[in-house]
């Protein structure tokens, strides 16, 4: 499989190799290899892609529900079609387990076809208002959208953008991640071969920030939604502040997980360690600090350390192994830095700790228990297979702890409790809260956070409203 051979911008309707532009590599993180190299968008590019997204969005936007939705279910197909071929694609860029890699670009289809169907829900309303009299509110698209996805599910959350930005009737540019560019365009070409009208999708890659400022900088983008750090969120934000765009924004978290005595423990620990190093724990919403009760503590850590000490490590191509490498060179060492640091402040190290050989970016499953608070893993997330514990007394206490951090992503609690489980609902600040499950983003159900975590929702009707203005029409 070559990865190399189509690797391409895609702005307005044409795909463009590396002609006269600079590029840069793409990386097997299993390896540590380069295997292709990426062509880089220059200025006329970029001047290009809003050309034509401006051009058109007017006639997309005018496009019937009906065909706007046809076209993305059979994207949605040929998606489920091409599965074998882009998960492989998206496991060699990205590292990620190929059973993993396969459910991402099912659940893509997925958000294709359910927005595909919103697109026939936008019903708008009737005010009620005297005799002869009519007013309707009704909801129209924002226009050009700038969808910038992160590298850690390249594909699920590109998908996630430009499904109900399509759908509501946008045009798009989409800046995928430079790390992984085969898989996300495989998604791209879905839509091209699709029938998506010329113009309406374009693809670029290059310098982030440069791509970014561009973009904001244009009054033909009027939202823009981005995946990432709170850092470039922020930076981000002050960008689009001069033109007043429209942003949704997903900044990540350090999602709590509060066990409680009370609960399944085998079952739990049965879920919560896959979950932990899903993506060797490249996952926004990751549980990643775990409270747990006292008296089931050492039971916990002793059931939690087992587990993890079994999970088969490897290159995400092999389907015998469950967790792949970290996915780029920088991963690796802020990962170590973050163990070391709360070892060196008294965490005792379960299982892990160290990396995997001396070829590609492998990083042990880790487990930490006792860390204390002023050990920096406990206020930034890690971002990797590492999950670290603390001891509670009380519901009082786990719920502070919970909340003791300006993120409010996802949250996950564990008890058999009914009334307990209402009270954490309540009182636990994040977007997302799982009692007993990690089954919190679907396409049906938005997905988004608080505090620093961001704002707006992705999913569900939020995140197809969230492209969209809406408009009072009234008639005397």
């Amino acid at each position: 499989m070559s990865v190399a051979a189509d690797l391409a911008l895609f702005v307005d309707g044409a795909w463009q190799a590396g002609e006269g532009r600079d590029s840069r590599p793409v990386v097997n993180p299993a390896t540590g290899a380069a295997i292709a190299d990426l062509p880089v968008a220059t200025t006329a590019d970029l001047d290009a892609a809003l050309a034509a997204a401006e051009r058109a969005f007017a006639s997309w936007r005018a496009t019937d529900a009906n065909a706007r939705a046809a076209i993305l279910h059979k994207a949605a197909a040929l998606m489920r079609d091409r599965a074998d071929t882009i998960a492989a694609l998206l496991t060699r860029e990205q590292g990620k387990p190929i059973a993993e890699a396969r459910g991402e670009v099912a659940g893509a289809a997925q958000l294709f076809d359910w927005y595909a169907e919103d697109a026939l829900r936008d019903y708008g309303r009737v005010l009620v208002r005297p005799a002869g009299q009519r007013s309707v509110v009704v909801r129209q698209p924002v226009g050009v959208v700038a969808a910038l996805s992160p590298w850690n599910f390249p594909i699920y959350l590109m998908a996630k953008k430009v499904a109900p930005a399509l759908a509501a009737g946008c045009a798009v540019i989409s800046k995928p991640p430079e790390e992984t560019p085969a898989c996300t365009l495989a998604l791209a070409r879905c839509l091209d071969d699709a029938g998506l009208p010329k113009g309406v999708l374009q693809v670029v890659f290059g310098v982030p920030d440069t791509i970014s400022r561009h973009l904001i900088a244009s009054d033909i983008v009027r939202k823009v939604s981005f995946t990432g750090s709170v850092p470039v969120g922020q930076h981000l934000m002050r960008l689009a502040a001069d033109g007043v765009k429209r942003m949704t924004l997903e900044l990540g978290g350090h999602a709590p997980v509060l066990i409680f005595a009370d609960c399944d423990l085998e079952r739990t620990l049965d879920m919560v360690v896959p979950q932990k190093f899903r993506n060797a724990g490249q996952v926004c919403v990751s549980p990643t600090r775990f409270y747990v009760e006292e008296p089931v503590y050492e039971a916990f850590l002793a059931g939690f350390a087992a587990r993890t000490a079994q999970l088969p490590v490897g290159d995400g191509a092999d389907p015998a192994n469950r967790m792949g490498p970290l996915a780029n060179v920088r991963r690796p060492d802020a990962v170590e830095a973050l163990v070391r640091d709360a070892q060196a402040k008294g965490a005792r190290t379960l299982a892990g700790g160290e990396r995997i050989g001396n070829e590609g970016f492998f990083f042990r499953p880790t487990l930490l228990a006792d860390v204390p608070n002023e050990a920096e893993i406990m206020s930034s997330e890690p971002f990797g297979p590492v999950a670290v514990t603390r001891p509670f007394a009380t519901m009082d206490e786990a719920i502070a702890q919970a909340n003791r951090l300006p993120y409010g992503l996802a949250a996950f609690a564990f008890t058999e409790s009914g009334r307990r489980a209402n009270l954490l609902g309540d009182a636990i600040e994040a977007g997302m809260i799982g009692i007993n499950s990690f089954a919190i983003g679907g396409a049906d159900s938005p997905f988004g956070g608080v505090k620093l975590s961001g704002f707006g929702s992705e999913g569900g009707a939020e995140g197809y409203e969230s492209y969209t203005v809406t408009k009072a029409i009234h008639q005397g």
